[in-house]
């Protein structure tokens, strides 16, 4: 008799399988809203039981904050910039990541982070990936210790700047460096006061 070799399974670390299964539901939201990601459909995809899914998060919004924050990180790394390059060339950097990134993922964005009934949670993360756009903003206008009043107008710069991209791109404007000069000039009006 024939003996059928069957592939060796390997088994994931704990780390390795959360990443895995962040991972999938990174890919889901980019093709549906947050709360039509099914834990059914994820541990399908990863291959696993269902309720094993729940051995790495311990409920279903615990996995789903762990998609938000990581498509929070990705945006963040859209956004990354050389810290040795210039202020300005920082600074525009920063926002010319951001803005690609918004106008690849709009729908995805205004979907997660404009949606009605979105728990405390989103606005957490939200809030958190803000105040990170915030420091790397102080930072590139070389601020390491801004005033308070500053540090408020840098943070509502991004909250302008994240309206003024939705608005702009959701209108089929294309002039993305228009608006980069718009928003760098608005920023420079704010910090110059």
């Amino acid at each position: 008799m024939d003996q059928v070799t069957r592939p060796t399974r390997t088994r994931r670390t704990a780390e390795d399988r959360r990443r895995q299964l962040i991972g999938i539901g990174l890919r889901m939201l980019t093709t549906r809203p947050i709360h039509d990601i099914t834990v059914d459909d994820v541990a399908a995809q990863a291959g696993i039981a269902r309720s094993l899914l729940f051995h790495y998060f311990p409920t279903k919004q615990d996995f789903y904050v762990e998609v938000v924050r990581a498509a929070g990180r990705r945006m963040l790394r859209a956004t990354r910039v050389d810290p040795d390059a210039p202020g300005p060339q920082r600074l525009r950097a920063i926002v010319e990541g951001y803005i690609a990134f918004l106008t690849r993922r709009r729908s995805q964005y205004v979907g997660l982070f404009r949606a009605g009934g979105q728990g405390d949670w989103v606005r957490a993360v939200h809030d958190e990936t803000q105040t990170a756009l915030t420091e790397r903003t102080l930072d590139a206008l070389g601020l390491a210790e801004p005033d308070e009043v500053t540090e408020l107008a840098v943070r509502a710069w991004w909250a302008f700047t994240e309206e003024l991209t939705i608005e702009w791109t959701g209108r089929g404007r294309t002039d993305h460096d228009a608006l980069v000069e718009l928003l760098l000039s608005t920023l420079d009006g704010l910090v110059r006061r």
